[in-house]
């Protein structure tokens, strides 16, 4: 069965990249592939990424509060480029009443600081729909 590709992303103008960097050992520690796109990265870089990665989960991390921006962005470039079965899921400071905007545009996983790691990597087991099953 083929590796989970995984992007970590730090989308807009926050600096603080510890948290996504965690994120990326964990998973890569669980047996997923993993590229870690860097700081300051536009919507249309990640999804680029995505694309030339062949990337199942885009995960992005956001403590800006930039989120209702940049996560509907992201989801609308993924379906224009005809990858919309790549799972999103977001990190970060996202507010209790913003979660429900988010699942309505199909991110259905968000993750606050303290989210055990364990929690997040199954999540993604779960949800993710990787090339070998779409085989």
């Amino acid at each position: 069965m083929a590796k989970i590709r995984v992007i970590i992303a730090k989308p807009g103008l926050d600096g603080h990249d510890r948290g996504a960097k965690v994120i990326a050992r964990a998973l890569r520690d669980a047996g997923m592939e993993v590229i870690y796109t860097g700081l300051r990265q536009t919507p249309v870089q990640i999804v680029t990424a995505a694309l030339q990665e062949d990337a199942d989960v885009i995960g992005l991390s956001i403590l800006s509060g930039a989120h209702n921006h940049i996560c509907p962005e992201v989801v609308r470039l993924l379906k224009e480029k005809g990858l919309d079965d790549v799972l999103v899921v977001v990190g970060g400071i996202i507010p209790d009443q913003d979660v429900s905007g988010l699942a309505a545009i199909g991110i259905t996983g968000v993750f606050r600081p303290g989210t055990p790691m364990q929690e997040i990597v199954e999540f993604i087991t779960r949800n993710v729909r990787t090339r070998a099953s779409a085989v």
